[in-house]
């Protein structure tokens, strides 16, 4: 290797991915509103590194206007950002969150007669807002780019993903469907077929879900920290795309 990549992790607080790279000895950077956690599913798995986390706007990231680490140092690039992987907010995007855009009382109303949810007034703007920022990062001057998010609203707003993938695809038995958007990236490949993992009948609703995903629920404290459970990468899929995405980049551009 000629020469080490800039690497980007958009929207990671945990270094999963960052990890993942920096293991291969890329120059890679989280970042994220959050400071770093060091942690996958409420666990900790390593002492999280401040010194290769960007804890505020990825836009003055993207744009170098202030490479200032979490530990108060600044990043030192070689050349531009070679790859970006993004982790978008999926609040407010996924499929699964529709049923809090409007009242349950108007289910069966068209949809322009719909009242918004009372619990959630402001989903619609949210949803715009989240839109906006996934396409921002799409959009975003970098050769190289992948989105990740659950099904949701952006395979119609924009396009299609290129790929969908599980973590047990990659070593980890678990179930997790995650759609890939990519730009000039090949898709994953998968690393090791397991076990599609243990799934868990809910009581209140009677659904079936992931174990780990219901872990999260029952761990999380708040809205929030649930959010960050279940948004958390499994170790398998960042090893692959780490190795594999480097590879592709430094054979193309024979580095």
């Amino acid at each position: 290797m000629k020469r080490k990549l800039n690497i980007l992790i958009a929207c990671e607080e945990s270094q999963a991915c960052c990890r993942a790279f920096r293991a291969m000895g890329h120059n890679a950077f989280s970042c994220d509103l959050f400071q770093c956690s060091g942690t996958i599913f409420g666990t900790e798995i390593e002492n999280p590194h401040p010194e290769w986390h960007f804890d505020h706007d990825i836009t003055t990231v993207l744009n170098k206007t202030d490479l200032t680490l979490q530990n108060g140092e600044q990043a030192i690039l070689d050349g531009e950002w070679d790859l970006m992987v993004a982790h978008p907010p999926c609040t407010y995007l996924a499929v699964s969150g529709a049923q809090w855009y409007y009242h349950p009382e108007d289910k069966d109303l068209p949809v322009e007669q719909r009242r918004p949810h009372p619990r959630f007034p402001n989903r619609a703007q949210d949803r715009e807002e989240g839109a906006a920022f996934f396409m921002a990062l799409a959009n975003a001057p970098i050769e190289h780019i992948a989105i990740e998010n659950p099904v949701g609203i952006m395979s119609t707003r924009w396009r299609k993903a290129d790929q969908a993938v599980q973590p047990w695809m990659f070593g980890d038995e678990a179930s997790k469907n995650t759609c890939l958007w990519l730009k000039n990236l090949p898709l994953l490949q998968p690393t090791k077929i397991v076990g599609k993992g243990e799934r868990v009948i809910m009581k209140s609703s009677g659904k079936s879900l992931p174990k780990w995903y219901s872990d999260a629920l029952v761990k999380a404290k708040t809205p929030e920290e649930r959010r960050t459970l279940r948004s958390k990468t499994f170790p398998g899929f960042a090893k692959a795309l780490a190795e594999q995405w480097s590879k592709a980049i430094i054979e193309k551009n024979n580095y």
